[in-house]
């Protein structure tokens, strides 16, 4: 395997593992072990075979060099608000980085600073979006600044300008206006097509999510007879394939309205019409559904870093589905939720690691829970 060192790894804290990728494996799996080894085995981590340039999403922020007199763009230093300037990444895709340096070159010509910019690509269609993000809704001489980078970068399939006026941590605003293309892109998982927007959440590392999707369908245990409930269903990723790949039926939950129209959006491009979605609290929901005395046969439940909620694993023991399947982006929280809802009467049978952000800390989860 080809080995690379980050010149910017001091500097930019984005990554936080400085060691062999093999060694990173075992450090990863480790920490399972610790955090989850008493519930049940922990199966050997999915590792990488080529572990660079892996996320299809890369935002910089721009800025100004007082003393150097220049714009700069790159990620903000670990808990500052200072720039690392940098031009390439060993985790980002190849072409956003190109990318984002064209535009940097091009503002300085256009006298404009834009906040930031956000490149997307799919991988499998090669589909490219370039999202420029301003705290102002003029944007001068914009035709000419897409003319421009589309010279540069003929293959970008759409280009966004995104207002941002708050002094937030959050990078897009609710305002946008498409200025080339569609205004979205699309990209391939596990055999469906999902479409992707400036604002939406599609997992950053592909080849990684169909391991991880692909263990997580594989604990549902689906032959073709199961009714699947999606909680925390987002823009119905999972759902969509769970649908398409032996549940009977499936109901996706989410909170976010923008999230459940892109949902139902998904499905229709997919063609999948054993699926629904609904915009609801999930917890809420569930409990709904035990005292009608509903019943489900799988949960599936892939909540944010924070984890779950003892009142979520309290409606999903009333409910009682045979089986549970767990995703998780933090083994902490859920060491904790396993730990509160394995006294509810479920018990691990299977837990996965899935090493999808080589070179940081994080680490992914599957977990397969069954009744009694």
């Amino acid at each position: 395997m080809e080995i690379k060192v980050c010149k910017h790894y001091k500097k930019c804290g984005g990554c936080q593992l400085d060691m062999p990728y093999p060694q990173q494996l075992v450090y990863k799996q480790n920490l399972e072990q610790r955090l989850l080894g008493k519930f049940c085995k922990i199966e050997p981590i999915i590792g990488m075979y080529y572990p660079y340039h892996y996320r299809n999403k890369v935002q910089a922020a721009f800025g100004f060099d007082q003393r150097r007199k220049q714009i700069i763009s790159g990620v903000y230093q670990s808990s500052s608000h200072k720039i690392v300037c940098v031009d390439s990444c060993m985790i980002e895709d190849k072409k956003a980085d190109e990318i984002i340096v064209s535009v940097r070159k091009l503002v300085r010509d256009f006298r404009f600073l834009p906040r930031h910019v956000l490149v997307k690509r799919g991988f499998s269609t090669n589909e490219i979006m370039v999202v420029v993000v301003t705290d102002s809704p003029i944007f001068p001489a914009k035709h000419n600044f897409v003319k421009a980078l589309l010279k540069l970068h003929p293959e970008i399939t759409t280009i966004i300008h995104n207002i941002n006026p708050y002094d937030t941590s959050l990078v897009l605003g609710e305002r946008e206006t498409v200025l080339y293309g569609k205004g979205y892109i699309e990209d391939r998982l596990m055999g469906c097509t999902f479409r992707i927007s400036a604002r939406s959440f599609y997992q950053i590392n592909p080849t990684q999510t169909e391991k991880l999707y692909g263990t997580a369908i594989e604990y549902a245990g689906l032959t073709g007879n199961e009714s699947f409930f999606d909680a925390y269903c987002g823009t119905g990723t999972i759902g969509i394939i769970a649908a398409k790949n032996g549940a009977k039926s499936v109901l996706g939950v989410e909170l976010n309205k923008d999230a459940v129209k892109d949902a139902i959006s998904n499905a229709k491009r997919n063609q999948i019409e054993n699926i629904r979605f609904t915009c609801a609290d999930a917890t809420e929901y569930i409990l709904g559904m035990a005292a009608a005395k509903e019943s489900v046969d799988v949960i599936m439940m892939d909540p944010p870093r924070a984890g779950s909620t003892e009142e979520f694993l309290d409606a999903v023991a009333k409910l009682a589905p045979p089986r549970v399947v767990y995703v998780s982006c933090n083994p902490e929280t859920l060491a904790r939720d396993l730990q509160y809802i394995t006294k509810k009467g479920y018990k691990a049978k299977k837990i996965q690691p899935v090493d999808m952000f080589p070179h940081t800390a994080h680490v992914e989860t599957v977990v397969l829970l069954s009744k009694g």
